[in-house]
């Protein structure tokens, strides 16, 4: 205890220059974003909040356990035989098939101390169908083409970023003296280096919309589920470009006539990978003080403005101009 009290007072800035999960910065700010108290709580608000904009490409894996007390109600044809009057009401088939998809959704982030992220959206997917199959028999549809809707909800936990980073860096350095100053200088020079990539554990949950189905008997009632790995890369302090493969699972149910009280369940795997850029509202304003040439973050009167635009890094290095 005595030693790490005194390394505290020898070297008070290890371990305390870095707000490694941004929980003091987001609670406490360090600088004033506005004038009025409202002002900077409001700013320091919409600097959590980001908008996005993806879309991509999938494909769709389904499956459909068959088995019915009146297997001649529905749409099943063979490729060998004119009738299927073979299938008994004690049979069971389990019908595959799978096409290409592709999603499109516009949503809003809201990033909790870079720890968590909650948002939801709406997003839109077109996609084909063939017709399911096993042995000889094959289960059709109305049509070969969909179009859903989805309003979803999502949740990323952060496994890894800058600031998870720099604690990384700042355990493998512990095994060096504060007096090393070598070793010192190479761990705060490691740790002021710009590192744009961002890693989440992305869930997803929402509902389906049948917007244009590939059969007038399909329903969907149940709420789907979605997971995937977020990859993100900063382009400034505001924008950002983001991959995200993922599987969603979803069931639908087949009715095949109004008089039956049958109901298939049609289960629906989908793996995806998306791609999109994301903008994040900026909390500090646009310096327009008459005169001020400077182009890094600055402040005027105890509030701190931003002298780029949200395109380009505030603080930027050499070779960043």
């Amino acid at each position: 205890m005595v030693v790490l009290l005194a390394g505290l007072l020898v070297f008070p800035g290890f371990g305390q220059d870095d707000d490694i999960f941004g929980i003091e910065r987001k609670l406490k700010s360090r600088t004033r974003k506005s004038e009025s108290e409202l002002g900077n709580v409001f700013r320091n608000m919409i600097g959590s909040i980001a908008f996005e904009l993806g879309t991509g490409s999938g494909f769709h894996a389904n499956t459909l356990n068959f088995g019915s007390l009146e297997p001649k109600e529905y749409p099943i044809t063979s490729v060998i035989t004119e009738s299927v009057t073979d299938i008994g009401s004690e049979d069971t088939l389990m019908f595959r098939g799978g096409n290409f998809t592709f999603p499109f959704h516009v949503g809003v982030r809201l990033n909790l101390f870079d720890l968590l992220e909650v948002g939801g959206g709406y997003g839109r997917e077109w996609g084909s169908m063939n017709a399911l199959r096993v042995q000889d028999y094959r289960f059709n549809f109305d049509s070969d083409r969909f179009m859903f809707d989805r309003l979803y909800g999502t949740v990323g936990l952060v496994l890894y970023d800058a600031g998870k980073r720099r604690s990384f860096l700042n355990y493998r350095y512990r095994k060096y003296s504060g007096a090393n100053h070598y070793m010192q200088s190479e761990r705060r020079l490691r740790m002021q280096q710009d590192y744009p990539w961002r890693f989440l554990l992305d869930g997803e949950f929402g509902r389906l919309f049948l917007r244009q189905s590939f059969d007038h008997r399909l329903e969907s009632s149940l709420p789907y589920y979605a997971a995937g790995l977020r990859i993100e890369r900063e382009f400034s302090e505001y924008t950002k470009m983001f991959v995200r493969p993922g599987i969603m699972v979803r069931e639908f149910g087949y009715n095949p006539g109004l008089e039956s009280l049958e109901m298939q369940a049609l289960r629906q795997q989908v793996f995806t990978v998306q791609a999109g850029v994301a903008v994040r509202l900026p909390a500090t304003k646009r310096c327009k003080v008459s005169g001020c040439g400077v182009v890094m973050k600055h402040m005027h009167n105890g509030v701190e403005y931003r002298g780029s635009s949200i395109w380009h890094m505030q603080n930027r290095k050499v070779g960043q101009w």
